[in-house]
């Protein structure tokens, strides 16, 4: 691994660890020339996937504008980086789990939406108005009242655990 500082070819690894249930592994290095410190990251590539647009084009699968969609819906949200991770991670298992060559853009947009519904529903609205490019308002209204109508749904029927017992 080269340095980025200095571009000396030989560095050393000075701890590993397993992140995201091995999905990925980070590696601190030293440099041997200047000592200075850094980390890689190392994950499976898939080089071969190819992404099927909805006008028919085809282009090669990015992980980072999965990531860049999914950090731009969350900017200003109480969701943490790792929260983004694993969600990217997540969405990126599902696609590689089905074996194919080729993939719908629609397929990866719908997982992330679904992933993004249970992470942050303001988020999940924002990537919605952009993913199914909403074109009046009233299409914007119906994806927002499908979340009330699911949160309705949700405290309709509580759980157990969260209905407290009054004493009298």
């Amino acid at each position: 691994m080269r340095c980025p500082i200095c571009h000396f070819a030989e560095t050393d690894v000075i701890d590993t660890r397993k992140l995201y249930d091995g999905d990925v592994i980070r590696r601190r290095r030293r440099c041997r020339a200047c000592g200075r410190r850094f980390t890689t990251y190392e994950r499976i590539e898939s080089v071969s996937l190819m992404v099927v647009k909805k006008d028919g084009t085809r282009e090669p699968y990015d992980r980072e504008k999965i990531a860049r969609g999914v950090r731009t819906a969350c900017y200003r949200r109480p969701v943490s980086a790792a929260a983004i991770e694993q969600l990217v991670n997540d969405v990126e298992t599902m696609i590689m789990s089905t074996e194919e060559q080729e993939i719908s853009s629609q397929v990866i947009g719908d997982a992330v939406m679904q992933h993004l519904r249970n992470l942050d529903e303001v988020a999940y609205i924002r990537f919605a108005s952009v993913y199914r490019a909403f074109s009046d308002l009233g299409k914007l209204r119906e994806a927002v009242d499908e979340l009330l109508e699911r949160d309705g749904d949700r405290n309709a029927h509580p759980s157990p655990e969260s209905t407290e017992d009054s004493v009298v």
